[in-house]
């Protein structure tokens, strides 16, 4: 059985940083492309940020442009997001895909459970 694992979420100061992990059980990250979305209470899945097998291309959406950065290593694919706002609270989730590099949400292979992301004062 194969499964994606966040880690790192937590609670934090308006202007502050986390760190969000994603894992692999079961398989290795680096044949996938990998996606994070977050859904706050009462609003859609939105897109965050995804990054190609190799690393090497990337994407965020505009309300995260600039305070987050998407990267990989051989196991993990990290989200690193700093000068956090209310805004961005809401459940973080990693996503992977096989074949398609920023696929739409629906065309992901493979989900983790999400995990919370606070930010408040």
């Amino acid at each position: 059985q194969l499964h994606l694992v966040e880690s790192g979420g937590g609670l934090v100061q308006p202007g502050g940083s986390l760190r969000l992990s994603c894992g692999g059980s079961g398989f290795t990250l680096d044949d996938y492309a990998i996606g994070w979305f977050r859904q706050a209470p009462g609003k859609e899945r939105e897109g965050v940020s995804c990054i190609s097998r190799s690393g090497t291309s990337s994407k965020y959406s505009d309300s995260v442009k600039g305070r987050f950065t998407i990267s990989r290593d051989n196991t993990k694919v990290y989200l690193q997001m700093d000068n956090l706002k209310t805004e961005d609270t809401a459940v973080y989730y990693c996503a992977a895909d096989k074949y398609f590099y920023c696929p739409g949400p629906d065309e992901y292979d493979y989900w983790g459970p999400g995990i919370q992301v606070t930010v408040s004062s």
